[in-house]
């Protein structure tokens, strides 16, 4: 069995103190802050790497600092801390009592790698001849069949993908340590912990919910998660272009509530975020594009944390175009271009016909876990891990289970951050509180000792 970080995890090595399921920001937050107070604490990610959906930002609202100069650090923190130990490609199946204890089934996935034997020196990428659209880079750049998620994953393994390996043998012939695994299956373990944390995240819903919106027609009409990528300096093209052909775009727009707040996709809340990430975006997008027209279509502006009203403020001064109006289609045209039609609800309802280059629609927020009860907690309505006391944020309602980040709901980084440092308190105080009970109902030494004395 191997961790994916500094200290590997023993084949006998089957209890830790928490278990965190999540790898992401608020994952590695929580874990942090329990390996300081010297618990010992297993990290499960399902996807190759740790850092979460943070790690493929370009800039963090309303500071602009860079996500990734945010999150690396704890990504290293992490993999090197001496009670941190990593799981990544693994999934948590089942969370079931056991004891006083929960037992985590996993399922770690196959890489087709050896990891204990790769040394992420890449040769097995450089020779794979099959290359296909970058998960990473939101499908705008290629990734060879065998290859290291993305330039600073963590950890620097190989992952094979078999749906587009050809079984060529390129990578067997180029691995120097003999790691390529090409008949490697996945398997099943059982791990026990005093506590877990809950930080499974979230996902964008898809921009083709709104059919309206014509997505599926244009690879123009793109996600938000797409523009970070073109706004990231290690970006798939270095520069901001327009995905159909590589033109440079003269005029972007931002449709805002595109997945949120309706009740006819299934996302009747507001997903918080989606204002100020559009916002974020159109003020890069201005720095990156001088002479571009940047447009947000909104219904409401939702600044309400610290700083966000004279970010949002600031962006009007920086001359990006607020139009409070609702988007009733946008239609690709022959010449490449995107007609916009909406209804200008300042302008007495006066629908407009607006020509765009580059269309973001702001996806919603919907959890990652989709069935939060095979892990031991409940959900709400919109599909959220269940909190059933406001006083106690972190906990699911089941004792020894917390919950931390976006898995609770829609949320910031900076919330996630705090939310990640509750769920770590929580676990600690809940172990804390076993440990006593179990050492006030143990017999006592010195009693037993006397006893025999006196037989």
């Amino acid at each position: 069995m191997s961790s994916g970080n500094g200290a590997a995890m023993r084949e006998t090595e089957n209890h830790f103190d928490v278990v965190v399921v999540g790898g992401g920001i608020a994952g590695l937050q929580s874990a942090l802050d329990l390996a300081d107070q010297d618990y010992r604490v297993l990290v499960v990610e399902k996807q190759p790497s740790i850092g979460g959906r943070m790690i493929s930002l370009s800039k963090v609202f309303p500071t602009l600092d860079c996500a990734s100069c945010i999150t690396t650090p704890k990504m290293s923190a992490a993999a090197h801390h001496s009670n941190i130990t990593l799981m990544t490609y693994t999934t948590v199946d089942a969370i079931e009592p056991a004891g006083d204890n929960h037992r985590l089934t996993l399922t770690q996935m196959a890489r087709y790698v050896d990891t204990s034997a790769c040394i992420g020196c890449r040769q097995c990428e450089y020779v794979c001849p099959v290359e296909y659209p970058d998960p990473f880079e939101q499908g705008m750049g290629a990734l060879r069949a065998i290859s290291v998620p993305f330039a600073n994953a963590i950890p620097q393994y190989a992952v094979l993908n078999p749906e587009y390996c050809i079984g060529c043998g390129a990578c067997v012939r180029a691995c120097a340590s003999d790691a390529i695994r090409l008949d490697q299956q996945p398997k099943t373990l059982t791990v026990e912990a005093g506590a877990v944390v809950l930080a499974t995240g979230f996902h964008l819903n898809s921009t083709s919910l709104k059919p309206q919106y014509n997505a599926s027609r244009s690879k123009d009409i793109v996600s938000p998660l797409q523009v970070e990528r073109l706004l990231a300096p290690h970006g798939p093209y270095g520069r901001v272009l327009r995905p159909s052909d590589g033109k440079i775009p003269d005029s972007v727009a931002f449709v805002l509530c595109a997945g949120s707040r309706d009740q006819s996709i299934g996302v009747p809340y507001c997903s918080r975020v989606c204002c100020m990430y559009s916002i974020k975006q159109a003020m890069l997008l201005s720095g990156a594009l001088p002479t571009a027209d940047i447009t947000i279509y909104y219904m409401d502006i939702r600044a309400f944390g610290k700083g966000f009203e004279q970010f949002y403020q600031n962006a009007k001064a920086m001359g990006i175009s607020f139009v409070k109006g609702k988007v009733a289609r946008i239609t690709p045209q022959p010449n490449g271009d995107l007609m916009a039609r909406v209804e200008a609800i300042e302008e007495d309802g006066r629908v407009m016909e607006n020509r765009h280059d580059l269309v973001v629609l702001a996806q919603g927020i919907v959890p990652e876990l989709v069935s939060p009860e095979r892990l031991g907690a409940a959900k709400e309505e919109d599909g959220f891990i269940r909190r059933p006391d406001p006083l106690r944020p972190a906990w699911t309602g089941r004792e020894g289970i917390f919950v931390a980040g976006t898995a609770a709901g829609p949320k910031d980084i900076v919330d996630s951050i705090m939310e990640a440092g509750s769920a770590a308190m929580e676990a600690s105080h809940y172990l804390t509180q076993k440990r006593a009970t179990a050492d006030a109902n143990a017999p006592s030494l010195e009693l037993e000792v006397i006893g025999a004395a006196s037989e």
